[in-house]
């Protein structure tokens, strides 16, 4: 989030689109509805399916899965048209008035620099135009044909209301109401936020989708003040903390990437130079990456060695270490052991029969977990397998619950809370942590006598969390702070750090929440000076116990703030220094004289926030367009590209087809459930709740199947079918999509063959292809059919 959960009360306009707040993330709706009843604020449900949120909101408009960028381009494109955009705010915050390079061009469907063999982009004209002295040429009145501003109207000029509307299914008169009513946040007085979660995510163009609500958010003026933003809605607690703390295979803690074994990588002088930009807050990446690295390795790090960055683990520039990325290289027999903590893919992944079919590779597997999963025992019958041909070794670890172990989570607004243990874990289970730490300990036992250079990573790895069967677990909070190795102290915040070898830090972004005043992500004081719910001694908030991202955009170019009644943060003349009730997402003393007095979004090169992203950050476009699901029941009606050009596909042949399978499906939640279903299929009065596996379809498609509710129908596309029972509700309505009434689908994937309940998955269905930037599969959007069981 770049907000947070409280700062909910502070919208007038909610738009919530590719997310179910009201039932996954509860805690929200009161928030929501202080904003409503106190503000008189308006909630936006854009959805496929009729949800509780939606039953809360006072515009609900229905749309086709994956049809998320033509929804919004076609709102950026009328509030372009009609000049409903915050001027001030666009021409002097963003990269508006930026010139792009004389080469970049669209054209049917494509961007420049498009290799239809290599199915890849080059990026060398998604660059701005600059002068002889390498500086960018800008026009401020945003009227030159070459300015961002400009390319932008004219890429989203063909999302006409009528074009969008036909792609989509929305009904226009409802369509021109979200417009209307989300674009008066740019107001002055006025904000409105954005929140998403998986239904925005998980797409073929899932960042795509995610950048194009931050343009819209840019255009209104919504980024950086209270009531606005783009804010993510977490699957599940602490997923802010697993990425925060680099769980994902492309970086390391603090989203520093990791380093490929490839050239410009090949020592640490080179790695620096690749990865840190010249200007910007980024350009601090030393200070951090060798933090880092002394972290690690401690002593054993030196100038001399490079601070022992050949340790480090590369990646292999043509490997893929993604989730789909690993379970194919499983299936070829390239991975022979497999570590699972709380993860259940034989449920939660997609295509899980090729999963289950890939796991059987596995010399060993280790999973950790509070009830037996599917996943276990994917070597059984019950599971689809023929035990005698399995030869992989299952060790089942029994895990603390959360109430039984102590440590921080990080809420989808980065507050970093401390919660304490409750109880002492039942018989043998242990904490994640705790095991971890023995399997570290074993293992610097067993290698330390190795001369061999590749063990030198684990000889050399510092662990110094205690010698028993329990991790030290403070010890851990003061390194993932930082401390200071001249003088043993924790380090105040991540500004004290250096890359001189001075300063060790487990997590840059977390630098600050562990002082030498102690763990301030234990703190409980509830004073809110600024009434605006940011209570600023409660937790920590990464970076900097900084409650809104960006705040410098909450106040004009003068340093006044646009909104009185909700100012952060402002300029004090008298003072010289940026004042107020958050920590200026800026450098305090930046003032009025400076030019970067107008670059409030530090961590970009340039200081500007991009309606036009340069330099292929993106790699399928500078500029978010529509193209249709993998799988889609329609023809592309804005380009001849059908498909997004550069996604990643494992198994083209599973692709399946409209004829065959004419419906649009989703995978989504229910609020009785939780995740792949371990936790609540053992319990027994939650599994009571909803104990059998459905297909959620509307009136009228039951009708014409000749099903009601209760009756069993196959749910089947290339990839599997799975049998399961009707449930007829009126939340799935068909939809005109150019002139052909479409239906959809909904499938709970809570579902298995283990617990006190069971029923089938839902995953069997989905596809295997990846998000072109970060490999997210496409669970939202994929076509089946659905006829009666005999």
């Amino acid at each position: 989030m770049t907000n947070h959960w409280i700062d909910l009360k502070n919208t007038d306009c909610a738009l919530i689109i590719g997310a179910n707040p009201f039932e996954n993330h509860p805690v929200s709706s009161k928030w929501l509805m202080e904003a409503k009843v106190k503000r008189g604020a308006k909630i936006i449900s854009v959805d496929p399916r009729f949800t509780r949120t939606s039953s809360k909101a006072d515009i609900y408009a229905p749309l086709r899965a994956g049809t998320d960028i033509a929804f919004i381009g076609g709102m950026i494109n009328y509030i372009l048209e009609n000049e409903l955009y915050d001027h001030e705010y666009v021409a002097n915050y963003t990269n508006a008035s930026f010139l792009v390079h004389d080469d970049y061009k669209f054209e049917d469907g494509l961007f420049s620099g498009y290799d239809p063999k290599e199915r890849k982009y080059d990026f060398s004209t998604w660059e701005y135009k600059k002068n002889e002295k390498g500086e960018i040429e800008k026009d401020p009145t945003l009227k030159h044909p070459r300015t961002v501003f400009q390319l932008l109207k004219q890429h989203y000029s063909r999302y006409t209301i009528d074009k969008v509307c036909e792609i989509t299914g929305t009904p226009k008169e409802i369509y021109l109401e979200v417009i209307k009513t989300f674009a008066e946040t740019a107001k002055r007085g006025k904000s409105g936020t954005i929140l998403y979660a998986m239904g925005g995510t998980q797409h073929s163009c899932g960042s795509q989708i995610v950048r194009s609500y931050a343009i819209l958010q840019l255009l209104l003026g919504n980024m950086g003040v209270p009531g606005g933003g783009v804010n993510a809605l977490r699957g599940e607690s602490n997923v802010q903390g697993s990425t925060d703390f680099g769980l994902l295979n492309h970086i390391i803690t603090g989203y520093i990437s990791t380093p490929i074994a490839q050239p410009e990588h090949k020592d640490l002088k080179a790695y620096l130079e690749k990865e840190t930009p010249k200007t910007g807050f980024w350009s601090n990446k030393p200070k951090f990456f060798i933090s880092y690295l002394k972290a690690m390795y401690y002593d054993k790090a030196t100038k001399d060695n490079e601070f022992g960055y050949q340790w480090l683990p590369k990646r292999h520039p043509k490997k893929n270490y993604t989730y789909i990325g690993l379970f194919e290289n499983l299936a070829k027999g390239e991975l022979e052991g497999m570590l699972l903590f709380g993860q259940n893919p034989i449920v939660g992944g997609p295509n899980s029969n090729r999963e289950r079919e890939a796991l059987k590779n596995l010399k060993w597997m280790v999973a950790v977990d509070l009830w037996m999963t599917e996943t276990m025992r994917f070597w059984t019958e019950e599971a689809g397998s023929n035990p005698a041909e399995v030869q992989t070794e299952v060790f089942v670890l029994p895990a603390a619950a959360s109430f039984e172990k102590q440590g921080s989570i990080s809420s989808s607004g980065r507050w970093i809370q401390w919660r304490w243990k409750a109880v002492e874990p039942l018989g043998e289970a242990k904490a994640d942590l705790d095991i971890i730490h023995m399997l570290a300990l074993e293992l610097k036992k067993l290698y330390a006598q190795s001369q061999r250079p590749e063990d030198e990573p684990i000889k050399n790895l510092y662990w110094d969390y205690g010698t028993g069967n329990e991790c030290d677990i403070d010890r851990v909070a003061r390194e993932i702070n930082g401390i200071d190795l001249t003088t043993g102290k924790q380090v105040e915040n991540f500004l004290k750090l250096a890359d001189d070898g001075s300063t060790l830090c487990g997590n840059w972004i977390y630098s600050g929440f562990y002082p030498e005043a102690g763990n301030l992500a234990q703190r409980r004081e509830q004073d809110d000076p600024s009434g605006l719910g940011l209570y600023p001694k409660w937790t920590y908030a990464w970076p900097l116990n900084r409650r809104i991202l960006y705040n410098r955009a909450s106040a004009d170019p003068t340093g006044k703030p646009w909104h009185p009644d909700k100012a952060v943060i402002w300029w004090d003349e008298n003072q010289k220094k940026w004042v107020g009730h958050d920590v200026p997402d800026f450098k305090p003393t930046i003032g009025p004289d400076d030019p970067a007095f107008v670059n409030p979004f530090i961590m970009q090169t340039d200081g500007k926030g991009w309606l036009f992203a340069p330099q292929g950050k993106l790699k399928d476009g500078p500029f978010p367009e529509h193209y249709e699901p993998w799988e889609s029941p329609v023809q592309n009606l804005l380009s001849p590209v059908q498909n997004n050009p550069v996604i990643k596909i494992w198994r083209p042949e599973e692709q399946s087809d409209a004829q065959n399978y004419p419906y649009v499906a989703i995978t989504y939640r229910v609020s009785e459930h939780w995740q792949a279903g371990a936790m609540t299929r053992n319990l027994p009065w939650q599994a009571e709740l909803v104990p059998e596996m459905f297909v959620e379809i509307g009136e009228e498609l039951a009708r014409e199947l000749g099903v009601k509710s209760g009756d069993e129908v196959i749910v089947e596309n290339k990839r599997g079918s799975i049998k399961v029972k009707a449930y007829v509700t009126k939340r799935m309505k068909p939809l005109m999509v150019n002139g052909i009434k479409r239906h959809q689908v909904g499938l709970p994937w809570h579902f298995g063959f283990q617990g006190l309940i069971t029923g089938e998955i839902a995953n069997k269905l989905t596809p295997y292809l990846g998000d072109a930037n970060t490999m997210i599969p496409e669970y939202k959007g994929f076509l089946v059919n659905v006829r009666r069981a005999k």
